[in-house]
């Protein structure tokens, strides 16, 4: 029955599980690369604008303007402009480290400004509060807005996993490796839908996966809150 429906998928699945496996990886390098980036990022510009811990004006619209440039560039434009950084960094512009590149660097615009607005809504009172018991600025950070927004955060870093989850789909074009890459070059160059169609399954699966974890993880901080 399988076999008739999928005709062309069983001689493909050691290269389904390398695709699945390349997926996985770009994902979760993204993950830690783009979020460690995106919170230092986010914090430097909730820091640095008018009404942060150390205002400074120049900073903040030089940092403000290439997270607005970074957000504007469409991602498949961004994939061929950074070739050459990508080469100078991984000695490839092809397979999954090189494409992980521009995956990171398209990430981490968006991330850093969900966790610059994230943070605005941390209490004013809770920060003053800090500031008259004689916190410093770092310690305000770690104390008041990391302690605060952990969980705002965990659940932007959940729904950023999505978009970088698609984008390493979209990498498949360029010859990313991972399942976008076998359903354009496995299945639809070749036209076996099917192929497509189980690539498509797979990384429905990969997000439904990384959305349980996300919200587990959102739980047990939650969680350990109570305590």
């Amino acid at each position: 029955m399988f076999d008739k429906l999928f005709p062309n998928v069983g001689q493909y699945w050691p290269d389904f599980a390398q695709a699945t496996l390349d997926t996985i990886v770009m994902t979760v390098s993204t993950v830690v690369i783009a979020g460690l980036i995106g919170i230092l990022l986010g914090l430097l510009l909730l820091s640095t604008s008018e009404e942060g811990l150390a205002p400074n004006r120049v900073i903040y619209v030089i940092l403000d303007k290439i997270v607005d440039i970074g957000r504007a560039i469409p991602f498949i434009i961004l994939l061929v402009v950074i070739i050459p950084f990508t080469r100078l960094l991984v000695g490839s512009s092809i397979g999954t480290a090189a494409v992980t590149v521009p995956i990171v660097v398209g990430t981490i615009p968006f991330f850093a400004r969900m966790v610059q607005n994230t943070l605005l809504e941390v209490d004013s009172g809770v920060i003053e509060a800090a500031k008259a018991m004689g916190s410093s600025n770092l310690g305000i950070i770690f104390r008041v807005y990391l302690k605060e927004g952990l969980v705002p955060i965990l659940r932007d870093l959940n729904f950023t996993t999505i978009s970088i989850i698609g984008l390493t789909a979209m990498a498949g074009i360029v010859g990313g490796g991972g399942l976008g890459n076998m359903a354009v070059q496995y299945g639809y160059q070749r036209g076996a839908n099917d192929v497509t169609f189980v690539a498509l399954v797979f990384v429905l699966l990969i997000v439904f996966v990384s959305q349980i974890l996300g919200n587990l993880l959102i739980k047990l901080v939650l969680h350990g809150r109570k305590a």
